[in-house]
């Protein structure tokens, strides 16, 4: 099943440590900010500053705007986001400082429970059509920066998803088998998100 989530049903939302605000995309069903499985979010940044402790969590960020932002780790190790759809996975629990490159940016943020999903995160610049096998056990988001994207799942008829509109793929009961079923996903500058929950929870 392919559902579009629109901007409208967005939520805005201030961070953990109160220094900022979110724009919620989606997150699982029955969660809150301090408990919940998955977050898909996008976050404008424009100072330096530590991030929100996440323990428990891991963390994926895509720089989507901006001319990039470096991350320093426990004073340990840094990801230097530098072009867009550049991408750093770190611990959520770990002491990370944000430093701004050249002015302010936005970030699109993919927070899983480490425990119980395991998030797969993948840009694509160029045009291009990429396919996913989709189980009863793994969710798929889709989000472009800038064109929009074209969908076939299923065996349905295609659906276009406009640019800054979420796209969400998952199995409804009736279409659950033990083989994984085939989607396609159209377009460029796209994020594309695959979680696997563990003990089938979504």
């Amino acid at each position: 099943m392919i559902e579009v989530i629109e901007p409208h049903q967005f939520k805005t939302i201030p961070w953990k440590n109160g220094l900022g605000e979110t724009t919620e995309l989606a997150i699982n069903e029955g969660a809150s900010l301090d408990n919940f499985l998955w977050r898909l979010s996008i976050a404008s940044v424009a100072n330096d500053g530590i991030f929100s402790d996440f323990s428990g969590y891991d963390r994926n960020l895509v720089l989507i705007s901006g001319k990039g932002i470096n991350l320093y780790h426990d004073g340990k190790s840094v990801d230097m986001l530098e072009n867009i759809l550049d991408v750093a996975s770190f611990d959520g629990s770990s002491k990370t400082q944000g430093q701004l490159v050249a002015g302010a940016i936005k970030d699109f943020n993919i927070i899983t429970d480490n425990d119980k999903v395991v998030a797969q995160v993948n840009c694509y610049v160029e045009f291009q059509q990429v396919s996913i096998k989709l189980s009863k056990n793994r969710l798929c988001f889709a989000y472009s920066l800038t064109d929009d994207m074209m969908m076939s799942a299923f065996q349905a008829k295609n659906t276009t998803v406009p640019t800054g509109h979420l796209a969400k793929f998952t199995v409804s009961e009736d279409e659950r088998v033990e083989q994984a079923e085939k989607i396609s996903i159209t377009g460029k500058n796209m994020i594309i998100v695959q979680l696997e929950i563990k003990d089938s929870e979504q």
